[in-house]
């Protein structure tokens, strides 16, 4: 049983605070009815049940998840391809649902493909050859593949920064990861063949990016109107700045509770606000990254390594998305946006970071 003055309190407390600003940006949401009444209630629920998530995963010790690493990994990839036979929500095979619930196998897959990996890698000597490598890039792509088929193009994208970041710290040469990186660049036109229309749409896009005074065309509406968001909050924000315009068609921004929750709060808050949230990212990560240095034990530092990089991945390109930097790609912002399953996997996620930095020495 781990110590309560062993935990690195400042993991769950800036969570927390992160949450928090979600629950902001979804109150505006529902302020300006773009959410149906009640959206805050829920998100409140899913808040606490996600802290209690990470409280409870940080108890038991860590290395437990080492030993059903690979058969939370098959499970997820069979969910993957169950939610294929369940309705389709905006045509797309993202759901499994019973009844009134239901929940994103891809968002907990994110956390059974990090610690599968975290455990092959861990026992393995992959940085002498390239072939060592070959079983990792293996695990990346099966549900990879499976997600980018749902379609779900912003989460299949983790997959592979996640990969990268827990190679390298598990000894990977340098040349062997470009390979990679190269292996996938030639793989785009692939990977562009089995794309819908709405997505490549969302990446042609970002190069078709309007003037302030012209009206977007049909793809290009999410991001221009996304930035009109931030243009309207100005440095402070239209909680302080009480003489900005009300008018309704400014605020309408497609998925505002959950993608484009960042423009939101750029919009309430201003640019301020905006840099607020994203130092508090920083200090996650830097937190996050500070534990996996300290650990001596190598599948508890690369557990750290590959979840700090999938949440720092996710909240680079959903913020870039949103201000015209990344193509929109549907990703949703980590412990911010709307939604259950995306809460309560970063919290599990999060909660082995606090169980391994409680923990630092272990052998």
């Amino acid at each position: 049983m781990v110590s309560w003055r062993r935990i690195p309190w400042a993991i769950p407390l800036v969570a927390g605070l992160i949450m928090a600003c979600g629950w902001l940006g979804v109150a505006r949401c529902e302020e300006i009815a773009e959410v149906a009444p009640g959206t805050v209630c829920h998100q409140t629920v899913w808040s606490i049940l996600a802290l209690t998530v990470m409280f409870a995963v940080a108890v038991p010790n860590y290395r437990l998840a080492s030993r059903w690493s690979y058969a939370g990994f098959v499970t997820m990839l069979l969910l993957l391809t169950a939610v294929y036979f369940f309705a389709p929500v905006n045509g797309a095979h993202r759901w499994i649902r019973a009844g009134g619930v239901g929940f994103q196998p891809s968002e907990f897959a994110k956390i059974a493909f990090v610690v599968a990996l975290a455990r092959y890698l861990a026992y393995r000597d992959t940085g002498r050859q390239f072939s060592g490598l070959v079983a990792p890039l293996a695990m990346t792509l099966v549900p990879l593949w499976l997600i980018l088929k749902e379609p779900d193009l912003g989460t299949s994208l983790v997959f592979v920064p996640v990969l990268l970041a827990m190679t390298l710290a598990a000894g990977a040469r340098l040349p062997h990861l470009v390979a990679i990186i190269l292996l996938g660049v030639a793989t785009i036109p692939a990977l562009w063949s089995q794309m819908s229309g709405d997505q490549r749409s969302r990446v042609t896009a970002l190069w078709e990016q309007n003037l302030p005074r012209q009206s977007p065309t049909p793809a290009g509406y999410h991001l221009h109107q996304a930035k009109r968001m931030f243009a309207l909050g100005g440095w402070r924000g239209s909680a302080i700045e009480t003489d900005v315009d009300d008018a309704a068609i400014d605020r309408r921004v497609p998925e505002p509770h959950t993608d484009s929750i960042f423009s939101v709060l750029g919009e309430r808050y201003g640019i301020i606000g905006c840099g607020i949230v994203l130092l508090l990212y920083f200090l996650l990560v830097w937190r996050g990254l500070a534990i996996a240095q300290e650990t001596r034990e190598a599948f508890g530092r690369l557990l750290v390594v590959g979840v700090m990089a999938m949440i720092a991945f996710q909240a680079a390109v959903n913020t870039g998305m949103l201000a015209g930097l990344f193509p929109i790609t549907g990703l949703p912002l980590p412990l911010i946006s709307y939604g259950g399953s995306g809460l309560i996997a970063n919290a599990l996620g999060l909660g082995l970071v606090v169980n391994v930095g409680s923990r630092p020495g272990y052998q």
